[in-house]
């Protein structure tokens, strides 16, 4: 008995062990949870973090901790790899030190999934997506005056902006395929991204940028081609030694007004085809004039054949209103197709300085190049679509399975005319633009027609697998042979918060494409995608909480499958920058600051991913130039002076040399010339208007441009006058939020001010309840807004206003210089050098961005321009100010400062009486005892357009004192429009921009009269 009570104690004593034992590492466990989930949420919000398994193999001294798979969504560095390893074995006890510790995500240990750039060593091999550098790229522009070559040269790149107008077949009609919301819609949304900031970017650092959608925005379109029988535009070809012959295969033509399922305009005519010489003087070539509708700036598209013996070299010359601009094409590549050379201005009609150019000169012996239609300006759609009467099926999310399609079968004898969208192209989906550009139907349309919605999102993947087939990438796969580096699909997301917080930024990649492969067809690792997610990802949240938000969130790195991730074979990332639907996050994401930023980190992390997995050292482009002046120097010399902008995000992006553009009256910019200091001097001729803008170069590409400034020396000149420009802002629309009732977006008082144009605007928004909920697309609740225009551009700020006020002022007789607001500030110009100024404020105010995390910018003026136009006052000095905000910036502010009233009423003599003073548009010349203003009525861009920036919230002023009268008044009201004073020092201010004013005849007659005014004696009642 005795034996068996000491058993029964044993097995006891056995069990209790081993609870405690198994209770111990559960605590253990719970431990390491709780401290994974304090870290991962450090970096990126992810809720808790629980582990999938915990191992401890006591034979082997291993320990393995497995977390589930929200850890795998944070960024892994060396220094939270460091951390999270630190706090696991200080949870461990103490008996565990010394044994081999590893911690997993998705099989994979953490510090495996640092991505190459950010490491010290021991890279990943397998998953650098090495291509070699191409010699000779797609396009390369000859007529650069700098070189890239520690850039994106030599590289190629994919891209593109999110959905598109579209054909819903169930419905029989043309829709977008996401819902109008604060005042944009996705599918327009991201291209205000991608067209303006993100592709010039690139294209400025080496790169050749291909999108599967139109990325001309001009209405237009002309096609000149050998097939053409259109007799207003001419395709002409001239022999010499070796002459011009029928290719041996189907060539494009366009005998279609549209063009239905399946149908190849690419397969319709002919192309032509000559051996290469390499004597200049023995050359033959072919030309392409087109007859242009309109005078404006159209992007040029070629097309060509590749064949065998194809030249790598083929000289393509654009003669435009700048001059001419020389590419070399690299014809064994992307034929059959149309291939974007570049944007150009072009004059209206056919003429000779208008045309594309191509020579059968190159090098290579035995070669050969081919001829086809050449493509002006982006058009309208011209695909026309129907249901389809074999059936149409569901649709279906990208990250859907296609084996849960159902078709919807049409009643027997009904019968749709096919239709197309009525809209511009650059609007519609990748799927339109895919079968215009030639690519096979198996490309644009893997539903056979019966789902435009699904093969919109399916074949941007495969688009990009069929440009790399056939190159070093993919070379056993037919394609365009186009050696692709990596390719981004760039989204904004869906979701809402209620506190206004920031929905932020997520990051999507797929390891295992279709085939459950998580390898390239070229071996390289999948994962090679994750490291290419991680970069850009980082940088835009980095950038962000730097600049604008520091409040930014940082959603998770999702390995999801998804098709536009899961089908390229090459590294993708597909981008959620932000949510379109919540408030907080488009408060920024309709700045165009903001969308500058983003535009620039995109392309740093491109760079940045390209740098490691090809092991070479980039720099960064440098930021646009600031504080730039023109001034005479000499009776036909201006000497040009700007100052390089360091970028505090990036010590490589400093400025090497610069590149200075001029364009001579109503031309084109030239191709630029390289200045290797930050002044320069320029002759002019007497009675021409220059214009310049500069740019900085380093060896990692070309900054944006400047701000355009002009000159003038005029004939027989009265005087000379400085043209200030002080119109510097960019913004978004007014907005505000009231509690958790009401918020949204105000353009009656402040519709923004766009970069250059607006390609993303619908219209204004209309429902601000908050608690309106989403029914479907065409019910969006909180936030739905007008369409009415959707299919416009919408002018921007040009950033060059001294031209068309300068315009004027040589009309006037007058010469006249130009320079920046800050170059005033800053003591490059002085103001009392001049008897004439005229100050540029458009629409320029106090802004801020987002929920005013950063201070406000924009000020009309700040406190060192009232001293400097003060002082420059007491001198005697003449002002012509103008601008919709010139008086209510200062004197109807949140926090109005007594300084800032008083400069307005006792410095510029004039009272701030209302904002928003009219909506007519319409201002009359009244009788007052200024007797150089002649009567007349003329109107100002009011409503929003593609040709001026439009004025929603006029100031009207008033004058104050003797010497001050009202000379012009809105008509609607007679509110006071326009004011002179006159007595110790002239002013003449308008309540609305003179730039906006529509007639350049009633600007020339204005600016006229204000000149007479200041040139005459001064008496206080003339």
């Amino acid at each position: 008995m005795r034996q068996y009570f000491q058993k029964v104690l044993l097995i006891v004593l056995l069990i209790c062990g081993t609870n405690l034992t198994i209770f111990a590492q559960k605590n253990i466990e719970i431990q390491i949870s709780d401290s994974l989930t304090v870290i991962a949420n450090s970096y990126t919000w992810v809720g808790r973090v629980d582990l999938s398994s915990f191992a401890i193999n006591e034979k082997y001294h291993k320990i393995t901790v497995k977390a589930g798979d929200k850890f795998s969504t944070i960024p892994f560095r060396p220094e939270n790899v460091k951390r999270i390893y630190d706090a696991i074995e200080k949870i461990l006890p103490s008996k565990y030190k010394g044994f081999a510790l590893s911690c997993q995500v998705d099989n994979k240990n953490i510090e495996d999934l640092i991505p190459n750039f950010y490491r010290n060593g021991n890279y990943d091999v397998q998953r650098q997506f090495q291509i070699p550098s191409l010699s000779v790229p797609l396009v390369t522009n000859k007529s650069l005056p700098y070189q890239v070559n520690k850039g994106l040269q030599n590289r190629h790149i994919a891209l593109w902006q999110s959905h598109g107008w579209h054909y819903d077949q169930k419905l029989a009609r043309w829709e977008w395929q996401r819902a109008r919301v604060f005042q944009t819609v996705e599918d327009l949304y991201t291209q205000s991204y991608v067209l303006p900031f993100l592709v010039p970017m690139l294209e400025n650092a080496g790169a050749n940028v291909l999108l599967p959608r139109e990325r001309d925005t001009q209405l237009n379109e002309v096609i000149v081609d050998n097939d053409s029988k259109d007799r207003t535009s001419r395709y002409r070809e001239y022999n010499d030694r070796k002459s011009w012959k029928l290719g041996d295969s189907k060539g494009f033509a366009n005998l279609k007004k549209f063009y239905t399922q399946g149908e190849n305009p690419f397969t319709l005519g002919t192309y032509r085809v000559i051996p290469v010489v390499d004597d200049a003087d023995e050359s033959s070539r072919a030309e392409w004039m087109p007859n242009i509708p309109e005078t404006g700036r159209y992007a040029v598209y070629v097309s060509y054949k590749t064949l065998e013996n194809s030249s790598s070299k083929a000289l393509y010359t654009v003669y435009h209103k700048g001059g001419k601009t020389e590419f070399a094409v690299n014809q064994t590549m992307d034929g059959g197709t149309w291939l974007y050379l570049g944007h150009f201005y072009f004059d209206k009609g056919r003429n000779n300085q208008d045309k594309v150019v191509l020579t059968n000169l190159d090098s290579e012996d035995g070669k050969v190049v081919t001829a086809d239609a050449v493509k002006f300006g982006g058009g309208m759609g011209n695909i026309a679509r129907a249901p389809n009467v074999e059936g149409i099926t569901s649709n279906l999310k990208s990250s859907d399975s296609l084996e849960t399609t159902k078709d919807l079968i049409i009643p027997p004898g009904t019968f749709y005319e096919p239709e197309i969208s009525n809209y511009p192209r650059y609007t519609e989906g990748a799927r339109y633009w895919l079968q215009w550009a030639g690519m096979p139907d198996s490309i644009y349309s893997k539903s056979e027609g019966k789902n435009d919605y699904t093969d919109d999102f399916q074949s941007r993947g495969f688009w990009v697998n069929y440009l790399i087939g056939g190159s070093s990438v993919d070379p056993n796969k037919e394609g365009l042979h186009v050696p692709v580096d990596l390719a981004l699909a760039f989204h904004s997301d869906a979701g809402t918060t209620l506190n206004d917080s920031i929905i932020g930024t997520l990051g999507i990649f797929t390891i295992k494409n279709s085939e459950k492969n998580d390898v390239f067809r070229n071996g390289v690792s999948r994962y090679a995608s994750r490291d290419l997610t991680d970069i850009i990802q980082t940088q835009i949240v980095n950038d962000i909480r730097s600049v604008y938000a520091p409040e930014w969130t940082r959603r998770g790195l999702w390995n999801k499958s998804y098709s536009e991730s899961r089908v390229p074979e090459v590294p993708t990332m597909l981008l959620e920058l932000l949510s379109h639907q919540n408030f907080a996050d488009m408060r920024y994401g309709l700045d165009p600051g903001f969308q500058f930023t983003v535009g620039r980190a995109v392309y740093k992390g491109m760079l940045k991913y390209l740098s490691s997995a090809n092991k070479f050292d980039y720099v960064v482009q440098p930021l646009p130039v600031d504080q730039f002046s023109c001034r005479f120097v000499g009776n036909n010399k201006v000497e040009l002076h700007w100052v390089a902008v360091n970028d505090t995000l990036e010590p490589s992006a400093l400025a090497d040399k610069y590149v200075l553009y001029t364009r001579v009256d109503d031309g084109g910019f030239d191709n630029g010339v390289i200045i290797n200091s930050n002044r320069t001097t320029v002759n002019v001729q007497t009675g021409k208007i220059y214009s310049f803008k500069v740019t900085a170069v380093n060896k990692g590409g070309e900054s944006f441009p400047s701000e355009i400034l002009s000159a003038c020396r005029s004939q027989n000149q009265h005087g000379e006058v400085l043209v200030v420009n002080g119109f510097n802002r960019l913004s978004a629309p007014a907005s505000f939020a009231l509690d958790s009732t009401y918020a949204g977006f105000l353009n009656d008082e402040d519709a923004g001010v766009p970069y250059l144009s607006n390609i993303c605007f619908i219209g204004k928004q209309y429902e601000f309840k908050r608690n309106k909920p989403w029914v479907d697309d065409d019910a969006p609740g909180f936030g739905a807004s007008h369409g009415n225009y959707e299919t416009q551009v919408i002018a921007g700020n040009s950033f060059d206003y001294p031209y068309l006020h300068g315009k004027a002022i040589n009309a006037a007789g007058y010469s006249f210089v130009s320079c920046s607001e800050k170059s005033v500030m800053l003591g490059d110009i002085d103001l009392n050098q001049y008897k004439i100024v005229d100050l540029i404020l458009g629409k320029q105010k106090q802004t801020i961005v987002g929920n005013g995390q950063k201070a406000s910018k924009f000020k009309t003026f700040p406190l060192a321009l009232q001293q400097i136009i003060e002082k420059y006052c007491q001198n005697g000095g003449n002002l012509m100010v103008t601008g919709s905000f010139i008086a209510s910036d200062l004197c109807n502010a949140d926090n109005i400062k007594q300084g800032d009233r008083l400069f307005i009423e006792n410095v510029l003599k004039l009272k701030f009486r209302t904002s928003q003073a009219s909506v007519s548009g319409n201002v009359k010349i009244v009788s007052s005892p200024v007797k150089y203003f002649r009567k007349m009525n003329f109107n100002y861009f009011n409503q929003p357009n593609e040709i001026s920036y439009s004025i929603e919230s006029p100031d009207a002023i008033e004058p104050i004192g003797e010497g001050g009268y009202t000379i012009c008044r809105y008509s609607e009201n007679n509110l006071s429009a326009g004011v002179t004073y006159s007595g110790d020092y002239k002013i003449c201010a308008f309540g609305f921009p003179f730039e906006t004013i529509q007639s350049e005849k009633d600007r020339s007659k204005m600016m006229e009269s204000i000149l007479s005014f200041f040139s005459a004696s001064n008496e206080k009642n003339n």
